[in-house]
């Protein structure tokens, strides 16, 4: 191999490389910061949901238990708002979402477009079915028909699909609550559903986000929530 080649090849090689720990280094920054901005989006859409229940449905009432991670067979489970009422129990599930939503009840995913750029998330409905069923669990002393769950668009995004049953935007979700006028559940059970919900909660710390983050991860390869 004469010297001319490799003075040549040899800056190739270099160059190379180089190109492509930067566009390695770009991409993990670029998805390191869809992450970042879709988790700030989500808590925004979940503060609000706190700030329109807070306001228009309050204690003695009403009890609103945010971010609840609770333990389940093979990990943990996070739950957005778990509404404790007299009127029943609300298991939500947040998403704060722009652009056009398409999807129905039965599909594994949904679709998310934003100036024809196409992304699928996981249905929430079926997201959502996991927190119904660990609270089902934890308040087994009550009728399974008093546990509802609901999936709030707090987001600009618009369905272009008929809104699945058990889906509302944070617009509607004060009226939505209001149709379920009868007292089902007494104030003490109120009460002792909060302290059983409180006890098996795990502490809202960073760390607890960390962890079950990380059990997403190794479960479905990516965080979903």
């Amino acid at each position: 191999m004469s010297n001319s080649f490799l003075l040549i090849i040899v800056p190739l090689l270099f160059l190379g490389l180089v190109l492509f720990v930067l566009g390695f280094l770009i991409g993990f920054a670029i998805k390191s910061y869809y992450r970042y901005s879709l988790r700030t989006s989500q808590n925004r859409g979940e503060a609000a949901v706190h700030r329109t229940i807070v306001t228009n449905f309050p204690p003695p009432q009403f009890h609103l238990l945010n971010n609840l991670t609770i333990p389940v067979q093979d990990g943990t489970t996070q739950i957005d708002h778990v509404l404790v009422s007299t009127k029943g129990i609300f298991v939500i599930e947040t998403k704060n979402y722009s652009g056009w939503i398409f999807g129905d009840e039965k599909s594994k995913q949904w679709m998310q477009v934003i100036y024809r750029v196409k992304s699928r998330f996981q249905n929430p409905i079926h997201q959502n079915y996991l927190h119904l069923k660990t609270i089902e669990q934890l308040l087994d002393f009550l009728p399974k028909e008093h546990i509802h769950s609901l999936v709030v668009f707090s987001g600009s995004g618009q369905f272009k699909t008929q809104t699945p049953k058990g889906v509302v935007y944070l617009h509607q979700l004060t009226e939505f609550l209001k149709t379920f006028q009868e007292d089902v559940i007494s104030p003490n059970r109120v009460e002792f559903c909060v302290g059983r919900l409180e006890c098996k909660r795990y502490e809202v710390t960073k760390m607890t986000d960390i962890q079950h983050r990380s059990y997403l991860a190794q479960k479905f390869g990516k965080p979903v929530g």
